[in-house]
């Protein structure tokens, strides 16, 4: 089964960068978005052989996501049923027999870490909501989770130490989601591979120079490792300031 991930920093703009030509090659199981930046009706997409499932934040030009499955999950829900973190449309949960599949866009810490606290709540609250759902099978979850985890997933480590997405109690609250017995399926495939990054800046260069970081993941529940085939970046593909991420499982 191949499952793709992108934050597409605006469908519509996306769609005019290749989207489609990059959605028909990959012929994916499930294609999961983050930042699609719609309301309901401002973009119809003709996806034969797929079930469409959206979230849209109150906001318009903000935030939302999608999920689009080849296999009608058996009940689909936005949310995790906070009301101060459901208003974003930042999380879609797809249930199918075996697995719960999350797709989700985590709250940028901004500059100067002005949203940081409110980042700290949303890390505890979605990780209760995914151990909440493994009660019952496991999950895979997947998307911009804003954060570089360790100094290789980043091309500058030192220089954003406290800066929104690198800083330590970011990357903390990773270590909470490793411990809790999520696995990062990139890192379990490729531990020490460097200069792997998912997003580069527009300003200096950045994806000419492969500045970037990795903020993009697929994360499994730790029973469903053995399931896991390979993990992809697919860092030759532009449309947006983020690359699609890849998962074979199963």
């Amino acid at each position: 089964m191949k499952m793709i991930s992108w934050n597409v920093n605006g469908i519509r703009a996306c769609l005019k960068k290749g989207f489609m030509d990059f959605f028909n090659e990959m012929d994916a199981d499930v294609f999961c978005l983050q930042e699609t930046k719609v309301q309901e009706g401002q973009v119809e997409l003709e996806l034969d052989g797929y079930y469409q499932y959206w979230n849209y934040a109150e906001k318009k030009g903000y935030s939302g996501t999608a999920i689009f499955t080849k296999k009608e999950p058996i009940q689909v829900t936005n949310g995790i049923g906070i009301d101060e973190h459901d208003k974003e449309g930042r999380v879609i949960t797809a249930e199918f027999e075996d697995y719960f599949l999350v797709t989700v866009y985590t709250p940028n810490s901004q500059r100067e870490l002005a949203r940081l606290d409110y980042r700290m709540t949303w890390e505890d609250d979605f990780l209760a909501y995914l151990k909440e759902l493994e009660k019952n099978k496991p999950v895979i979850f997947c998307g911009d989770l804003n954060v570089a985890h360790t100094e290789i997933d980043l091309k500058n480590p030192k220089t954003n130490r406290k800066n929104a997405g690198f800083s330590d109690e970011e990357r903390g609250k990773f270590d909470n989601v490793v411990n809790n017995g999520f696995v990062d399926t990139f890192r379990y495939f490729y531990p020490d591979v460097t200069g792997a990054y998912t997003w580069w800046s527009y300003m200096f260069n950045a994806r000419k120079n492969n500045a970037g970081w990795r903020i993009d993941y697929f994360c499994v529940s730790e029973s469903l490792k053995d399931a896991l085939k390979d993990a992809q970046i697919y860092a030759e593909i532009y449309g947006s300031d983020h690359c699609p991420v890849g998962l074979d499982i199963f």
